[in-house]
């Protein structure tokens, strides 16, 4: 409290605000309230003795009038700690805080009108006037309420008189209890950011009604007119029923004319310390681009993971360390969680180590491409389901360096798949890529050969083997939030003021999130029965360009104003589209409508395999042009684009031509 008397005294000594602002000071801590109002206690006994005084002085005298008044401040305070009434911040004092006064000070009478009493049967004189009491009663609630009250409107007071604050008039979308919440919250918060002028909603009204002293206000067609004729500028979206279109379309119609979008939270998941003004924030393009909640069969799941053996590789990545998160929730007999990447697996640890104490869990550091290291791993414990989520993942990172992409992505995944086979895992389900159809970079053709080598060693067993490892392929576009997407990227340049970076105007892509992505892993895991390539329903595809513009529009600027958006060009390897099928594979419905099998042609294993040995010699050898040139052999479709290995595609035109 003396901190915030020392601030604005600095404040008026160095001339920085003339104006003593009260908002400054926060909140009374509690042990001054507890103060105030035990001397509060203490003028009404001594106004209470003022009047009394006089009344039949011969008797009551067992204790003198200062012992009565310690006696009455003492019962108050015992029962201002009980009812906790010095707890709540006066100014956003409530009828709650009137009636813990109001219980405080009754129970206080009551307890001293029985001490009174009890003393009259036991030595025959009472301590109290009853009617003394009584007037004490009435005396210190109301100067307690008064004081509360006083406090309140002198706070108000100048909340309105020294406003020096520009608010933002805003609308609410929704008129249940969460809305009324979010804007009763809103109203009293200091500093202010909102001035809520209304409710908009889509429920049809007969008549005119008010919340909170609101107008209610029924939008049926495009809400910008129902915000302009409120006279606001942003809305706040808090409906909790709003299906992902509905809210798409309301976002939508609001940028395009300049109609600012926040977000309030669920107030039950409201946290303390941060103010409430600050739990709205402005919309982000994840809530915009995620779909409606995804209802999976958790009982094949339960069959498949609880006590079972469960390797997860690149488990520290976006991807797989969701799958683990997931995973665990199963119970599971052992989670062995493998990566190469030091750091972000310690981080990982931490945090499972944390979320869930009970699990039996293993991290490993581990380079897929280390054969007797995977092994070792194989022999120690006996696995039953592997998510291979390991790869690199960077098309143009990967079209600088072939063989990397060789060794993990494709030698990795033969390594582990291999292994499986040998150690006679269950089920091997592999996480893959839209890039991986028709490839047009060396990342998304060694993505399909790791799918074509799974597939076809599948196939392989069938004839030797009664119960094949079953391998499962999952197939899906960009994830968001997932490490070096471009959502992330695009909030970075935004914060750094710009320019938006975008490689070509025309470009699209599915997204999916990231919980979302790995449902459906878990889930494509149960229902495969090996072979097969599981195809993710992505929703729409989104253009780049203008996913660019709305993440602009939603941090409250104007593109190419404020922040500008600049083309840099087609980066190597990197295609305007993604597919998830290629034009020959056919597709079969599954009992989830979200996923899909991709009926791919199976080739034959044994010649799969010589051609990705020979890939792998040729990344040994380090020789990029071989090892592209090995990958278009093994894939035909494969053609580089906006690459320097486009010159082995015209080789090859050449050669036909002839």
């Amino acid at each position: 409290m003396m901190g915030n008397f020392v601030k604005i005294l600095k404040g008026i000594l160095s001339g920085a605000d003339s104006s003593l602002d009260l908002r400054n000071m926060r909140y009374l801590p509690r042990w001054a309230v507890l103060l105030i109002d035990i001397a509060l206690v203490a003028i009404s006994t001594l106004f209470t003795v003022l009047i009394v005084v006089d009344l039949t002085p011969r008797y009551y005298t067992i204790l003198s009038f200062y012992d009565k008044g310690i006696m009455i401040v003492a019962v108050h305070i015992f029962y201002f700690y009980i009812f906790k009434t010095y707890a709540g911040i006066i100014r956003y004092s409530s009828n709650i805080d009137a009636l813990k006064l109001l219980l405080a000070t009754l129970s206080s009478f009551f307890t001293l009108v029985f001490i009174s009493y009890t003393t009259y049967f036991v030595i025959g004189e009472k301590i109290f006037l009853i009617g003394g009491l009584l007037i004490n009663l009435c005396a210190a609630f109301s100067l307690l309420f008064l004081f509360r009250l006083g406090v309140k409107q002198v706070y108000e007071y100048f909340k309105i008189v020294q406003k020096n604050e520009r608010l933002i008039n805003a609308v609410i979308i929704g008129a249940d209890e969460n809305a009324i919440s979010v804007v009763g919250a809103l109203d009293i918060e200091h500093p202010r950011r909102f001035k809520v002028v209304g409710f908009l909603t889509q429920e049809k009204l007969n008549r005119s009604i008010r919340l909170l002293d609101k107008p209610v206000v029924n939008y049926s067609g495009k809400v910008h007119n129902a915000v302009q004729s409120l006279d606001a500028s942003a809305i706040i979206l808090s409906e909790q029923n709003l299906s992902a279109e509905e809210k798409f379309g309301i976002v939508e119609d609001c940028l395009e004319h300049d109609i600012k979008v926040y977000n309030a939270p669920i107030v039950s998941s409201w946290g303390q310390g941060e103010p409430i003004a600050q739990k709205v924030k402005s919309l982000q393009i994840e809530d915009l681009l995620e779909r409606e909640p995804i209802k999976l069969d958790v009982q094949n799941k339960i069959e498949q993971l609880t006590g079972k053996t469960i390797l997860v590789t690149g488990g520290a990545g976006s991807i797989g360390s969701e799958i683990v998160r997931q995973v665990a929730d199963y119970n599971p007999k052992r989670l062995i969680i493998l990566d190469q990447a030091e750091t972000p697996l310690h981080n990982l640890k931490l945090e499972i180590e944390a979320r869930f104490p009970d699990l039996n869990c293993k991290f490993i550091i581990c380079d897929v491409g280390n054969w007797k290291r995977l092994e070792l791993m194989f022999q120690n414990n006996d696995i039953d389901v592997v998510y291979h989520a390991a790869a690199y993942k960077h098309v143009p990172l990967m079209e600088e360096n072939p063989h990397e992409a060789v060794f993990v992505n494709i030698a990795g995944t033969k390594n582990l798949a291999d292994l499986s086979v040998k150690y006679k895992a269950g089920h091997f389900v592999m996480v893959s890529t839209d890039k991986a159809v028709n490839p047009s970079n060396v990342m998304g053709a060694t993505k399909r050969a790791a799918e074509m080598y799974v597939q076809s060693l599948f196939h392989s067993q069938l004839a030797n083997e009664p119960n094949p490892t079953k391998f499962i392929t999952t197939r899906f576009g960009n994830v968001l939030g997932s490490n070096g997407s471009v959502v992330p990227l695009f909030k970075k340049q935004i914060e750094k003021g710009g320019p938006v970076t975008i490689t070509h105007p025309d470009i699209i892509r599915y997204f999916m999130t990231i919980p979302e992505a790995c449902q459906l892993v878990l889930e494509a895991g149960t229902m495969g029965n090996g072979g097969e390539i599981f195809v993710f329903d992505m929703g729409e595809p989104v253009k780049i360009m203008d996913l660019a513009i709305k993440m602009i529009k939603l941090a409250g600027y104007d593109p190419n104003k404020n922040i500008k958006v600049k083309i840099t060009g087609l980066r190597p390897g990197e295609k305007l589209y993604e597919e998830l099928l290629n034009d020959e594979c056919k597709t079969l419905p599954t009992h989830h409508k979200k996923i899909m099998i991709g009926q791919e042609v199976v080739r034959d294993y044994e010649q799969i395999s010589d051609k990705i040995e020979k890939i792998i010699a040729s990344a040994n050898k380090l020789k990029a042009d071989k090892v592209v040139q090995k990958l278009k052999d093994l894939i035909p479709e494969f053609k580089s684009n906006n690459s320097s290995f486009e010159r082995l595609d015209k080789k090859e035109e050449s050669i036909i031509s002839k």
